[in-house]
C-alpha cells in the first residue's frame, strides 16, 4: 500500500516533510512551486499521481496568505492530475485563532479557511492540536487533529525522569483540557495561572490557583506567539516559589521579538515542536529546543493510507 503514498512538501514545511517521507521509507514526489515575476504561485507536479493517495504537507503559518494560497493551488494541481484521493497535512492551521465572532462585524475566518481548502478539492485533512477543538466541525469533509501530548510526554520523561516535584501549569484557564491531559500522563499535579485585570488600562494580575512552591513547573499549551503571557506566567510562577519553569509549546509561531524576549527570561527551557518551521534565531536561542512530529504525523500518514485506525494512536 506504501507505494501508492505520494508526499508532496510545499515550501512551509519542506524539512518536515522530509523527515515524515523518511520515516515511511519513501521518497517525496516531485513538485515544483516558484513564483511569477508579479509573486504568483505557480505549481507543477513533477511525476505521475493519476490514483494514487496524495498527502499535501503545508503549515499555514507566516506568511499565512502566501502559504495557504500555495496550499490551495497544490490541493487543485492534485485533483486535476487525477489523484484518487488528497488528503492536506496541515501541521499548523493558521487562522485557527479566528473561530468565532468577538463582536459585532466580524468574520469567522476559520471557517472560511476550511472552505477553501474544501473547495479545492481536499477529500480530508489531518492538522495536529487545533486551537479549538470545534474547528473540526468546520470541515464538511473528514478531518483528524491530532495531538502532540505523546511526543511531548516522551520528552518530559527522557529529560526529568521520575522527578516528584514536577508539576504542570496551564498559562490560562483555556488550556486546562489541555493542561490536564499531559498532568495525568506524567501522574503531576495541575495549577492553573489565572491572569486578570481588575480595571481597564491596568496591567494584568497573574493570580495561580494550586501550590508551586518548591515545584519544577511545567507550563503547557498549544501556541506561542508574542511569548509575553508565556513569560509573565513564568515570572509570576517563580516569585511563587517555584523551583524552576520549563514550557512545552505545540506550535511556535515566535513573531516580532518573541525569540528575544523568551532568551531573556527566567525560563528553563522553551520546548516546541516543528509544526512551524523554526527560523535561524530559534536555533540558537539558549532556551528553545525543538522536538520533531515526524514520527507521529508519518504514522497517521500510514494509517490513513491502509485505511486504519488514527485515534488509538492516542489510547
Amino acid at each position: 500500500m506504501k507505494s501508492s503514498i505520494k508526499i508532496i512538501a510545499g515550501n512551509a514545511s519542506r524539512p518536515l516533510a522530509e523527515a515524515i517521507a523518511a520515516y515511511l521509507e519513501l521518497p517525496l514526489a516531485k513538485c515544483m512551486v516558484r513564483r511569477f515575476a508579479d509573486m504568483e504561485i505557480f505549481v507543477e507536479l513533477q511525476e505521475n499521481v493519476r490514483g494514487e493517495d496524495v498527502f499535501i504537507v503545508q503549515s499555514t503559518s507566516f506568511p499565512a496568505n502566501d502559504h495557504l494560497m500555495e496550499l490551495l493551488i497544490m490541493i487543485d494541481a492534485a485533483r486535476r492530475s487525477s489523484a484518487r484521493r488528497i488528503t492536506a497535512v496541515i501541521p499548523y492551521f493558521g487562522y485557527a485563532r479566528q473561530d468565532r465572532r468577538t463582536s459585532g462585524r466580524t468574520p469567522i475566518s476559520a471557517k472560511l479557511v476550511a472552505n477553501l481548502i474544501t473547495e479545492a478539492g481536499a477529500d480530508r485533512v489531518l492538522t495536529l492540536d487545533l486551537h479549538a477543538g470545534q474547528i473540526q466541525g468546520f470541515f464538511d469533509i473528514p478531518t483528524d487533529n491530532l495531538f502532540a501530548a505523546p511526543v511531548m510526554v516522551r520528552d518530559i520523561k527522557e529529560r526529568s525522569g521520575g522527578v516528584a516535584d514536577r508539576m504542570v501549569v496551564s498559562p490560562d484557564v483555556g488550556g486546562v483540557v489541555r493542561a490536564r491531559a499531559i498532568a495525568k500522563r506524567i501522574d503531576a499535579p495541575l495549577a492553573i495561572v489565572d491572569k486578570r485585570r481588575e480595571r481597564p488600562g491596568e496591567s494584568e494580575v497573574m493570580n495561580i490557583i494550586g501550590d508551586v512552591e518548591g515545584r519544577s513547573c511545567i507550563l503547557v499549551d498549544d501556541i506561542v506567539d508574542s511569548g509575553g503571557t508565556l513569560v509573565n506566567a513564568a515570572e509570576a510562577l517563580l516569585n511563587a516559589g517555584a523551583k524552576d519553569v520549563s514550557a512545552y509549546i505545540t506550535h511556535g509561531v515566535l513573531s516580532g521579538g518573541a525569540v528575544s524576549r523568551i532568551a531573556a527570561s527566567r525560563m528553563k527551557e522553551l520546548v516546541i515542536t516543528d509544526s512551524i518551521q523554526p527560523t535561524q534565531a530559534v536555533k540558537l536561542a539558549r532556551n528553545i529546543r525543538v522536538a520533531t512530529i515526524a514520527p507521529l504525523l508519518g504514522e497517521a500518514i500510514g494509517r490513513t493510507a491502509t485505511e486504519s485506525s488514527v485515534s488509538s494512536l492516542f489510547d
